[in-house]
């Protein structure tokens, strides 16, 4: 196969796959105005759905135009060897491959934020804003991203410089290393992340003492789970929009409550909401999905190994010099209808998942108050009831309403 052969492979990739994306958003966008299910026709009044609707619709044409932006701008930057000019740009100022490779993702990781950015400031600002949900300050927003800068400049760039420095030592073996390496780091983010990086850019507090308090121990004795880290967090400080959820396993699993879910829904509502969240440990869920993504990674890995020096994917990008970096660019490219495919099935795989919580939730406590929060949360966050079933198998990793209710309210 000829570089220019594999070069117009990886134009044909992104521009299938934009087409797609546009076709279910399209067919999404159809079904904005259908009637809502009468099994959940409850949750909005006929003002409110008209500004749900209204919501869903401003979102798809921002959707649009952002999506849109991003093509174009991939494709202009294939078309004229912009990964080639980064790569000059990286040799010119530094001589250590390891330094060559951190520069090239520094100056491309910037520079495709640097284009998302003023549409993220838009739609924080403008969209979120106008319907009631961004609670954001614009020194909140920009420091977020000073930190995020941070964050993935100190981890990103020392998971990168080791896998690096394995290619650099081993070859094309080096994959077995990384693998280990990627696994200890999400082993470790899976039990700390609640602890240490939570923190940086959220309070989270031990929820008080109190009668929610003691009913979510009372619960969660009756089942058998030891549960002392029930913590609050502050997602008021951003949005309106409410959240749950559980992280960490052993000592360090933990429960998070967003603040305006405490607001949003009755203690009883609460309760049923961590029961879901304790399904997800009982039934070993993390678990799965920690060994799913270690065996994935392990794959990715074995594969770019046999790749990533291949000198026709550096040419494909008209890069006369082979490496790693670019190596790494362009299979990245190529393994995107291999990632969608596994996408789709971590997508079933995650709503098979949150079936089994709903139903354990449903056995140990109460189906009827996960109902009433589940339908208060998709009133309070605008949720689109009635979706497209494609896009629904394509992006959703968990249930529709309708799908959650109609299974909850079963015998």
């Amino acid at each position: 196969m000829t570089p220019e052969t594999l070069f117009y492979i990886i134009v044909a990739i992104i521009a299938i796959n934009f087409v797609i994306e546009k076709i279910l958003g399209a067919l999404n966008a159809r079904h904005f105005n259908d009637p809502i299910p009468e099994i959940i026709a409850d949750v909005y009044d006929a003002q409110l759905y008209r500004k749900s609707q209204r919501y869903k619709m401003e979102r798809y044409r921002f959707g649009l135009l952002t999506s849109t932006v991003s093509f174009i701008a991939i494709l202009l930057f294939l078309f004229f060897d912009g990964f080639a000019f980064v790569d000059s740009l990286a040799r010119s100022v530094a001589q250590h491959p390891i330094t060559i490779t951190l520069i090239f993702f520094g100056i491309i990781l910037l520079a495709s934020d640097l284009l998302t950015t003023p549409f993220t400031y838009y739609s924080t600002f403008n969209i979120e804003e106008k319907y009631g949900f961004n609670k954001t300050s614009k020194r909140t927003f920009w420091m977020d991203k000073v930190k995020g800068y941070a964050l993935g400049a100190i981890i990103g760039g020392a998971l990168l410089s080791i896998i690096v420095w394995l290619y650099l030592a081993v070859g094309q073996n080096f994959w077995w290393f990384a693998w280990i390496v990627v696994t200890l780091f999400s082993i470790f983010m899976n039990l700390f992340y609640a602890r240490f990086i939570v923190p940086i850019f959220n309070k989270q507090t031990p929820l008080a003492e109190g009668s929610l308090r003691s009913k979510i121990e009372s619960y969660a004795n009756g089942v058998g789970f030891n549960l002392e880290n029930i913590y609050v967090i502050d997602g008021s400080k951003r949005s309106t929009k409410a959240n749950a959820y559980f992280s960490g396993f052993g000592k360090e699993k933990r429960i998070t409550l967003y603040d305006t879910l405490i607001t949003d829904l009755e203690e009883e509502e609460i309760v049923a909401v961590l029961a879901h969240e304790v399904g997800h440990y009982k039934k070993n869920h993390i678990i799965i999905n920690l060994v799913i993504s270690v065996i994935s990674t392990g794959f990715t890995l074995w594969l770019l190994s046999l790749f990533v020096g291949n000198p026709i994917l550096a040419e494909s990008l008209n890069v006369r010099v082979p490496s790693f970096h670019i190596g790494l660019i362009a299979f990245g490219l190529l393994y995107a209808p291999i990632s969608e495919v596994t996408g789709l099935l971590m997508n079933y795989l995650s709503r098979k998942f949150e079936y089994q919580a709903d139903r354990f939730a449903k056995e140990t406590y109460r189906a009827e108050p996960l109902i009433r929060a589940l339908k208060e949360l998709s009133k309070n966050n605008l949720v689109n009831l009635t979706p497209h079933r494609a896009y629904v198998i394509a992006h959703y990793s968990h249930p529709t309403l309708q799908q959650r209710v109609l299974r909850l309210h079963r015998v």
